[in-house]
């Protein structure tokens, strides 16, 4: 063992039993979040998944313009998932459960407790990360991203990276308000694409819009010459997501 490893821990020592039995149990927990998860939200669909800071506060622009999607979307048949918490994520729960159709949160525990917003008709509570951020992609028709910090840019990289590699299916990329996505794009253009490091193609998976009705008449356009539902081929790669 290298010298400079053994300084810095001096207390290392073989994992133990208890140790060991501990690691193994925490995997029953996940698929408990995994079943729970698969068996409440099969019937959700079709359904929009919406994210974005949880620092707004109710007036800010933000907060409201994402009311407005979500009950334009609610009202026309799309469930609404959002992560259960403030700011964006309680105004996506508000707007659909102001409208028509079911509100969805995926609630994460979290050291600071993160408190869950009361519009919530299903609630669903996570304590990893990686299993929560599969229920959002899973049922998604579509992914409205409203501004926010590193949690919304993870969920976004997450769903580019899904679609780019074949791992899901192509589902509409929503970014919404131009003035806060314009340097994001501009330096996927001029960097990423410039770089090589993603193909000037990967960039028609995003759209930049800016009030309800384009975000409802996107998603419908890109269901338009075919149904909500995943094809066969689309329903054995959701399988292996």
């Amino acid at each position: 063992m290298d010298e400079r490893v053994k300084q810095a821990h001096p207390g290392m020592h073989p994992v133990n039993d208890s140790n060991l039995t501990r690691e193994s149990w925490k995997i029953f927990q996940i698929m408990a979040e995994f079943v729970e998860g698969f068996e409440r939200l099969a019937l959700i669909k079709p359904s929009v998944s919406i994210f974005g800071s949880a620092r707004f506060a109710p007036d800010h622009p933000h907060y409201q313009l994402t009311v407005d999607i979500a009950r334009a979307l609610s009202d026309a048949g799309f469930s609404i998932v959002s992560g259960g918490g403030p700011g964006i994520m309680e105004a996506a729960n508000k707007g659909a459960y102001e409208g028509r159709s079911p509100s969805i949160g995926l609630n994460i525990q979290l050291p600071h407790e993160q408190l869950g917003n009361p519009y919530q008709d299903i609630r669903l509570s996570f304590r990893h990360f990686f299993s929560r951020k599969v229920m959002f992609v899973k049922y998604a028709s579509a992914y409205v991203v409203m501004p926010g910090g590193f949690g919304t840019l993870d969920e976004l990289a997450e769903i580019l990276t899904l679609v780019q590699t074949g791992k899901t299916r192509k589902i509409p990329i929503i970014l919404v308000h131009k003035p806060f996505w314009e340097g994001l794009i501009a330096w996927f253009k001029n960097t990423l694409v410039t770089e090589k490091t993603i193909d000037p193609e990967d960039l028609d998976l995003i759209k930049v819009l800016e009030t309800p009705q384009e975000v409802l008449d996107a998603i419908f356009t890109h269901y338009e010459s075919r149904g909500f539902e995943p094809s066969a081929e689309e329903a054995e790669m959701l399988l292996h997501l």
